[in-house]
């Protein structure tokens, strides 16, 4: 295979703290699809950082099962063990980050 059919073919990135996620479609040699999700953690070491990174595959026939597990799973957490959380606040946070951080900067 050519190193520009291994290239992503779509990405989207989620930035969360020290963590990244990242949800990336390639295609096989067959041009069949599936995803991949990697979560990419940064730890300090010395004077910089080093980034810890696990992969998971997906594949289209499990594409559903998947959606519908995490869904659930994300709607249980919400409605009946957090109830009164309010999970809107990490949309603020998420917003100012991309505008330039939520930490106050002296130049």
């Amino acid at each position: 295979m050519e190193e520009k059919e291994k290239e992503k073919i779509f990405s989207k990135r989620v930035r969360a703290g020290k963590r990244t996620y990242f949800f990336d479609v390639k295609s096989t040699r067959a041009n069949d699809y599936y995803l991949t999700i990697t979560e990419s953690r940064r730890h300090p070491q010395g004077d910089g950082f080093i980034y810890e990174k696990h992969k998971m595959f997906l594949y289209k026939e499990d594409f559903d099962k998947f959606s519908e597990a995490l869904h659930d799973t994300i709607q249980y957490i919400k409605s009946d063990l957090m109830p009164e959380f309010d999970f809107s606040q990490y949309a603020v946070k998420d917003e100012l980050e991309d505008v330039g951080g939520t930490e106050l900067k002296w130049e």
